[in-house]
């Protein structure tokens, strides 16, 4: 498949995706349209994930920190300015910085590889005691109480961009978090196309090589980091919108392992891929807990060993072999026709 019919797919890709999300109100209940809402939330976060490992190569456990911090940022802010435009801002800014700074001294520290893991891992289960530990009256920012374990209730949802009487309806709150998934999809996509993805690829394929062609790994590296941590921030406001509600969960170890599994199933080094292990996961995940007939987590550790063992390229890195497996048959087979054919009886006929 060349580059121009690759780009095609895309392109015919998104546009099909944004006429879908546009229509999908009209055609599901209610309940199925929050569940949907609260997947593509979920999905940017594994898109976040997906650009830092898949593509920067950069193993990082604790995703769910700059989700977190991104959800209780967007919770902070809105209940302080009654308006969501300015505090959705600040959800990707917060966890950006954050990034920055544990990038910095990791990074610069030449911390790589199986302690980098380690490390973003024990920065989330140090979130998640502080933020745990914050029931007092004393720990109030503006004039939103942080709750400790109970979290931050009643978070004020989505409004129309600095109009905060208008409050978005379930189908709008839908389309804006479809819309920030495809938006972001795009982002990625783009950026994966521009000098500084190529620069991304070569780092993590060669730090040395990248180093001799006058990069420097550690830069690449951390803003390939600080933009993934954005990207979270601003999937933890998507997620703060769908329940109205932030508490310190939002740091849980079962969400850091859920995440490395979407992508595990989708398929590292893809961005598709990753929202298709999200949603399948996460529907799964819906239809076991309604029925509670299985935990969850036991099925999603099979089904993270059933991938890694039968499937270990994920679901849309297989697909795109088959399907190129495919056109290679339908091509030889369409020569070998060809070359059947006799020259002289074309002529006489």
């Amino acid at each position: 498949m060349t580059a121009t019919q690759t780009l095609v797919i895309q392109v015919v890709a998104v546009l099909l995706a944004v006429i879908v999300a546009a229509m999908l109100p009209s055609y599901v209940d209610l309940f199925d349209l929050m569940q949907l809402t609260l997947f593509a939330a979920m999905a940017v976060l594994s898109l976040s994930l997906a650009f830092i490992w898949g593509y920067g190569g950069i193993l990082c456990f604790g995703q769910t920190a700059f989700f977190g911090i991104g959800a209780y940022s967007y919770a902070v802010a809105v209940g302080n300015f009654g308006d969501s435009t300015n505090a959705i801002i600040l959800s990707m800014v917060m966890p950006a910085l954050f990034a920055a700074a544990l990038g910095y001294f990791v990074f610069y520290g030449r911390i790589s590889d199986v302690y980098l893991g380690v490390i973003t891992l024990t920065v989330t289960l140090i979130l998640f005691n502080v933020v745990n530990s914050t029931a007092g009256d004393e720990y109030t920012i503006g004039s939103v109480r942080l709750g400790g374990f109970n979290g931050i209730p009643a978070v004020k949802t989505f409004n129309m961009p600095y109009d905060p009487s208008y409050i978005l309806s379930p189908e709008e709150s839908w389309w804006v978090t479809a819309g920030a998934l495809i938006g972001v999809y795009v982002m990625m996509r783009l950026l994966l196309a521009s000098r500084f993805g190529r620069v991304v690829v070569a780092v993590r394929e060669n730090e040395t090589r990248a180093s001799l062609l006058g990069y420097d790994p550690r830069f690449i590296k951390l803003t390939t980091f600080v933009i993934g941590g954005a990207m979270a921030g601003l999937a933890g406001a998507l997620y703060a919108n769908w329940g109205a509600f932030v508490g310190p969960t939002i740091f849980s170890l079962s969400l850091s392992a859920e995440i490395i599994i979407w992508i595990t199933v989708g398929g590292i080094g893809t961005l598709f891929g990753p929202i298709i292990g999200c949603f399948v996961i996460q529907y799964i995940v819906s239809q076991i807990g309604s029925q509670q007939t299985f935990n969850s987590n036991l099925v999603l550790g099979a089904i993270l060993v059933g991938f890694v063992l039968l499937l270990p390229k994920g679901i849309v890195p297989t697909a795109q072999v088959l399907v190129g497996k495919g056109l290679r048959f339908l091509s030889e087979r369409r020569a070998m026709t060809l070359d059947t054919v006799d020259p002289k009886t074309v002529g006489a006929e």
